[in-house]
């Protein structure tokens, strides 16, 4: 009979514990990589839960412009400016 029948050892060799080891070690790799991937989506996907661009209206776009600094004050009024004569 064998000596697993009787609980003196495991069947496993050396090797065997490395494999294991080894497996384990990718599983929590691969745990950790997909939870940080949810939370750089939810983040991502909570900092865009503004107004969708399909329904800011003109005025909105360009006064978020002027607050990120892509254009300056004076680009600003005068862009207003032909907005409210078109």
């Amino acid at each position: 009979m064998s000596d697993v029948m009787y609980g003196y050892g495991t069947g496993m060799s050396g090797w065997g514990f490395i494999a294991m080891a080894i497996a384990q070690l990718i599983f929590w790799g691969l745990l950790l990589v997909g939870v940080a991937f949810l939370v750089r989506y939810l983040v991502r996907s909570h900092r865009d839960t503004g107004i969708p661009s399909a329904h800011r209206t003109p005025q909105q776009v360009l006064a978020e412009r002027l607050a990120r600094g892509e254009i300056d004050e004076e680009e600003y009024q005068r862009r207003r400016t032909a907005l409210r004569g078109s």
